[in-house]
């Protein structure tokens, strides 16, 4: 079956996305974990990867917050990936989206963004004209972007974290929970506050 997809990641993020998956034609087979702590989730079945054959999959999503797991497995399985996109998200007609990405409920995605590989972009987040949001990204719930952000890869923003317009966010960049963003913020860097500032390198 076309529509079939598979799931990896038995997690809380993973039901969000069966969430937006039984609103579209998509037919969930399978959610993949490597040490799963259920036999099913939300009435979907859960194996465990090692007794999985990998070349049966014809569409798989990866079901899994981590940013830095989630590039590790899509590097690892070569893999036809699926984007899952909640029907109450708003996108402009002018914009890209890479594969794998997840899109959730009363996400609002302006003119000529620009949205890597298996991304989350999580409730509620506004992302505004000409942004650039790198792979492997996490833009968390309630997430304000403002005009032509740009975000590195596999960096995180948290819950509710605001970001004024022109600011460059490096890549694997932790920024906190409700953080105001007011300058740019350079690669593997964790920072919080309002206004902003470092605490700590990721490296």
């Amino acid at each position: 079956m076309e529509n079939k997809v598979t799931l990896f990641g038995a997690s809380g993020h993973c039901k969000v996305i069966i969430d937006i998956l039984q609103t579209t034609s998509l037919f969930i087979d399978f959610i993949i974990d490597d040490n799963p702590k259920t036999e099913s989730l939300l009435g979907v079945p859960v194996l465990k990867s090692d007794d999985f054959d990998f070349n049966s999959i014809q569409n798989f999503i990866i079901s899994i917050g981590n940013n830095m797991i989630r590039k590790t497995v899509s590097d690892r399985l070569q893999v036809n990936y699926l984007n899952a996109i909640h029907f109450s998200s708003i996108f402009s007609k002018n914009h890209s989206i890479g594969v794998g990405t997840v899109v959730m409920a009363g996400v609002i995605i302006n003119a000529d963004v620009i949205i890597g590989n298996h991304c989350i972009l999580n409730t509620g987040a506004i992302i505004e004209h000409d942004c650039v949001i790198g792979d492997y990204v996490h833009i968390s719930p309630g997430v304000s972007l403002a005009g032509n952000v740009w975000i590195g890869e596999g960096s995180h923003i948290g819950i509710g974290a605001c970001i004024i317009q022109g600011v460059k966010i490096g890549k694997w960049v932790t920024i906190g929970a409700g953080a105001v963003v007011l300058k740019d913020v350079p690669d593997y860097a964790t920072a919080v506050g309002n206004p902003v500032r470092i605490l700590k390198f990721n490296v």
